[in-house]
């Protein structure tokens, strides 16, 4: 045998070891990846009628918002008919108040007037009534005077 016939046995030798040591983690590495592959499997299997329940969900709640957008239009245009009637009310609060004040100014002056004559009649009587007490008071004290005298 020569020199590189034993270098070549030898390195045949260090292949076959390194063949050795490497399949251990390869035949572990294959469990690994038929475990992976298990696994996707399974997730790829389940993923579709997770997906079709999504679809149903987001179809069932496209279908709420739609009726919703229906019922806040409704609500809009029933908001408009409000608007409208307030409109018209804040008119006619506008003409009654312009009703009063012609009332108010019509009715008040002559009340105002018949107030103040009657003001004025009540205290020309409670006048009259200390005039005459009083014109009868004296005329009772010169009377007594009188009689003291005479």
């Amino acid at each position: 045998m020569s020199g590189g016939e034993i270098a070549a046995l030898i390195a045949a030798g260090a292949f076959a070891m390194l063949v050795l040591v490497l399949a251990v983690p390869i035949l572990k590495l294959r469990h690994t990846v038929d475990a992976a592959t298990v696994t996707l499997r399974q997730v790829s299997q389940h993923t579709g009628p997770i997906l079709d329940k999504v679809n149903i969900t987001v179809d069932n709640v496209n279908d709420a918002l739609g009726q919703a957008q229906v019922t806040l239009d409704g609500v809009n245009v029933q908001l408009a008919k409000v608007d409208v009637m307030t409109q018209h009310l804040a008119h006619t609060t506008a003409n009654v108040s312009n009703l009063v004040s012609v009332v108010s100014a019509t009715a008040a002056s002559p009340l105002v007037k018949a107030a103040a004559f009657t003001y004025g009649v009540r205290r020309a009587t409670a006048a009259r009534k200390e005039a005459d007490e009083a014109k009868s008071v004296r005329d009772e004290l010169k009377a007594r005077k009188r009689t003291r005298r005479g």
